[in-house]
């Protein structure tokens, strides 16, 4: 099969396409054929060798949509089964292994169903984090990325009131997601005020780039600020959530229905490329900027 592996930390050019083993499932595993892969920011940040030491040759890529291939003696998906979820190791291959798996409705595309694990598990668990509650208005900043758009819908299931912050160019795509928009950057704090005068109950920090100080000078302090994005947090008082560990897959399943069924929105169309430009895909996703989940699609 091919896959995307790399022999040493670095950038992308440390990512090759290459031929591998296909891999056997025992015990709950099960082995999926992937059909779309997730590009995140952590998968650079693996690359780079931010989240430690690393088992070489080592495969690229955690999320994954597909179709169960082989399963494990004691694994609970039969084959033929279309899933999502997280790869045990390499997901921007062919064939992986998996336990952490939800099922992906029919209704939704590979390269769209790809794109809901990470963002359903991060964001259910910052605002379990941030006990977010009917009534509260809760600040989102990047609220038209990936886990931000997933962010503002639940909470507004929930009850809350969402402003959300985007560039000037999506703040149609944050009142369609159901948020009351303003643009980040300077004079943001003020901005925020004018839309709640009343103050902001909680902020979830989606985006990073230096939106932590304005974070805390609207809410007095630290409390009830959680960032997923800037590493600086700690050196601020300021809670850096990161869903380590088991998944959230009930959350990943109620989202992806709620996707199917039209009741939630992605925010934007997939951006697609072949596994063999997962290189490329990760320097976009590096950026920062565009709409819609970087997708590794497999033939």
């Amino acid at each position: 099969m091919q896959a995307i592996r790399f022999e040493s930390f670095g950038g992308p050019e440390v990512l090759e396409l290459v031929e591998a083993t296909v891999p056997d499932p025992t015990g709950e595993q099960v082995r999926v054929a992937v059909r779309a892969a997730g590009v995140n920011p952590a998968d650079w940040k693996r690359r780079e060798g931010l989240f430690g030491p690393l088992e070489f040759p080592a495969g690229a890529g955690l999320e994954i949509a597909g179709v169960v291939d082989a399963v494990g003696p004691a694994a609970r998906w039969r084959v033929g089964d279309e899933v999502i979820g997280w790869a045990v190791s390499g997901g921007y291959a062919e064939y992986t292994l998996a336990t952490q798996l939800a099922a992906k409705p029919a209704a939704l595309s590979f390269p769209d169903a790809v794109a809901i694990p990470v963002a359903a598990n991060t964001a259910s668990g910052a605002l379990d984090a941030l006990k977010v509650t009917s009534g509260e208005t809760l600040l989102v900043n990047g609220a038209s990325g990936a886990v931000g758009a997933i962010a503002v819908q639940l909470a507004r299931s929930a009850g809350a009131r969402v402003l959300g912050t985007a560039s000037a160019a999506n703040q149609d795509v944050l009142r369609e997601l159901g948020a009351t928009p303003t643009t980040y950057g300077d004079g943001v704090a003020d901005r925020v005020r004018a839309l709640a005068p009343d103050g902001v109950d909680a902020i979830l920090d989606c985006a990073g780039h230096g939106f932590l100080d304005a974070a805390i000078e609207l809410r007095g302090g630290t409390d009830r600020i959680v960032t997923i994005a800037d590493t600086t947090a700690s050196d601020k008082g300021v809670a850096f959530f990161s869903r380590g560990g088991k998944a959230d897959l009930a959350a990943v399943d109620r989202v992806a229905r709620l996707v199917a069924d039209g009741e939630y929105r992605l925010p934007g169309a997939p951006r697609v490329f072949p596994l063999a430009e997962a290189a490329a895909a990760q320097e976009e996703s590096r950026t920062g900027h565009g709409l819609g989940k970087i997708v590794l699609t497999v033939d």
